[in-house]
């Protein structure tokens, strides 16, 4: 059996999330607390993704239904993509991130920018924001340059019709 942490930190779990998920220490930087809090949802742990959700922010959480999508979701990875602040010695903190699952045999790739607080030298997830797919360049072509479809005639006696 594979021991290590679902976060991706290379760690054993023992050694990683757990003891945080578990309260046996606290997340020291918004960044372990992000690892920890997808180690938790791999695990189905919501009470702990309760209990490190901001107080201000727990309105309408549902813990079964949470806990069901997460029981029948197939977990596939975390990548951090940058963090802002959120260091030891801060008490707010920003973290990008990818969470990869598959839920319903439809694959996703939930791209989001967490916000973090610390509290009572405890960090707390206090809100998210999906990221959007940067639209892709196009550049343009003039009128009188080969057409991008590869006929060998002008753009504009092409496609620019």
């Amino acid at each position: 059996m594979n021991n290590y942490c679902p976060c991706g930190s290379d760690k054993p779990y023992a050694e990683c999330c757990e003891p945080i998920i578990t309260g046996v220490l606290p997340a020291q930087t918004a960044e372990q607390l992000m690892r920890a809090r997808y180690s938790a949802y791999v695990g189905a742990q919501m009470e702990f993704i309760f209990e490190s959700t901001h107080a201000d922010h727990r309105k309408g959480y549902d813990h079964a239904g949470t806990k069901q999508w997460a029981e029948e979701s197939e977990w596939q990875g975390l990548e951090i993509i940058s963090t802002k602040n959120g260091g030891a010695g801060d008490t707010t903190g920003e973290v990008e991130f990818i969470a990869r699952f598959s839920d319903k045999d439809q694959t996703t790739e939930h791209h989001e920018i967490g916000q973090f607080i610390k509290e009572n030298e405890r960090w707390y997830f206090a809100d998210g924001r999906m990221v959007r797919p940067k639209p892709m360049a196009v550049a343009k072509i003039g009128r009188n340059e080969p057409c991008s479809c590869g006929s060998g005639l002008k753009y504009k006696k092409c496609c620019g019709k």
